[in-house]
């Protein structure tokens, strides 16, 4: 599974993209992946400070959409 983000800039809140985090386990119950979505969250979000994230969504991997 992974975590699809859409995020913005703090500075620049009309400069966004998308991003992804890949979490560590191929397990395919979106269930499993939203109880675990909050410590890969705030994990991602500490390394990245510059950032914001916007909205974001459990996907599971082969079947990326073109858009958030």
């Amino acid at each position: 599974m992974m975590i699809l983000l859409s995020i913005c800039l703090l500075a620049q809140p009309t400069t966004c993209r998308e991003d992804k985090i890949d979490l560590s386990y191929e397990a395919s119950n979106p269930f499993i992946c939203l109880r675990n979505s909050q410590s890969a969250l705030a994990t991602w979000q500490a390394a990245h400070p510059e950032w914001h994230v916007e909205r974001w969504r459990c996907a599971a991997r082969g079947s990326q959409p073109k858009d958030l």
